[in-house]
């Protein structure tokens, strides 16, 4: 992150949150000044203001999808961008104020979303249990440990907080589940390359142009720029008007990404930069190499392709 680093972070709360967990694994967080908000909105609003200086908010989960209000942030709000991200696994449990046999549990606190996620495993072990809907993982968590609640899914980091013990561990019907987090700042020279990174773009298309869409994707096509995500979300103004979320291989700084975002500026009717910054490696798929571009489509080649232009165009032998 360039300049200095941030020290205080506010993130989407409350304390005990999958959001807090992943705020945790930044360094600088784990010792920096740690403001839980609450609601996204909230959130990055501390640091338009500079009452922050960076915001953890989620982005997207592999089972929920994208999360529409922080995008809608993005794409409508004062601008920040995207300094890091964190990808966090998802693995709720089964937690209770003490060890207790499930047959005895008559009501189970959760979030909406998080029950969603347990719903086959609630079925099979908790057949006649009650799920009642809490406002956060957290509160699940306070609950089961007052006593409201039998007991409460929630994420790991809640149970020692609140004294809990758990039942089970990983219920979630999807073992691989994972939440992708966004630290945003307010914006800023981004950091160099790391030669594995990730822009992040919001481009408005004209709605009345016949392939707009086709001609966004066109653009980072005959670069070789791989599009690892496209989402898209209404603008509010009118029927059929949308911003394009896109998440593009590559750095702003590198030359093939740079001509891509040229381009875009020369055909969208208006192209937010969100970003570059490095892709978080958390499965052994993605700890694997790049795969390499195409011949001719590499930034070696886009770079001495420029600089050809540059000395046809200056007089000098080519």
């Amino acid at each position: 992150m360039p300049g200095n680093p941030p020290t205080r972070f506010v993130y989407l709360g409350p304390e005990g949150t999958f959001t807090e967990q992943a705020l945790r694994t930044i360094p600088a967080a784990e010792h920096g000044i740690r403001t839980p908000a609450r609601s996204v909105p909230e959130a990055l609003e501390a640091v338009r203001a500079g009452e922050a200086d960076a915001a953890l908010v989620p982005l997207e989960n592999s089972v929920g999808g994208a999360v529409p209000v922080t995008l809608d942030e993005l794409g409508t709000g004062a601008p920040l961008v995207i300094t890091r991200e964190v990808v966090l696994p998802v693995e709720f449990v089964l937690a209770a104020r003490q060890l207790i046999g499930l047959h005895r549990i008559r009501s189970v606190a959760a979030h909406p979303q998080a029950s969603a996620q347990c719903r086959n495993w609630l079925s099979t072990h908790l057949p006649d249990a009650v799920v009642v809907d809490v406002l956060s993982n957290a509160a699940a968590a306070i609950s089961a440990a007052t006593g409201e609640h039998d007991a409460a899914i929630c994420a790991p980091i809640g149970v020692p907080r609140n004294n809990l013990t758990v039942l089970a561990e990983k219920i979630s019907d999807h073992a691989d589940a994972v939440t992708r987090f966004a630290l945003l700042t307010r914006p800023g020279r981004p950091a160099p390359p790391t030669g594995d990174d990730v822009t992040s773009l919001a481009v408005m298309i004209d709605h009345d142009r016949v392939g707009a869409l086709l001609s966004v994707l066109t653009e980072l096509a005959v670069r070789g720029i791989n599009l690892s995500r496209i989402e898209s979300r209404p603008t509010g103004e009118q029927l059929g008007v949308y911003v394009f979320f896109l998440d593009c291989t590559g750095h702003v700084a590198e030359p093939r990404l740079g001509e891509a975002l040229q381009g875009l500026r020369r055909i969208c009717a208006e192209v937010r930069f969100l970003g570059s910054y490095p892709r978080h490696r958390w499965s052994k798929a993605a700890a694997e190499e790049p795969a390499p571009s195409q011949p001719g489509l590499t930034n070696a080649d886009f770079a001495d392709s420029a600089a050809w232009l540059s000395r046809l165009r200056s007089g000098e032998p080519s």
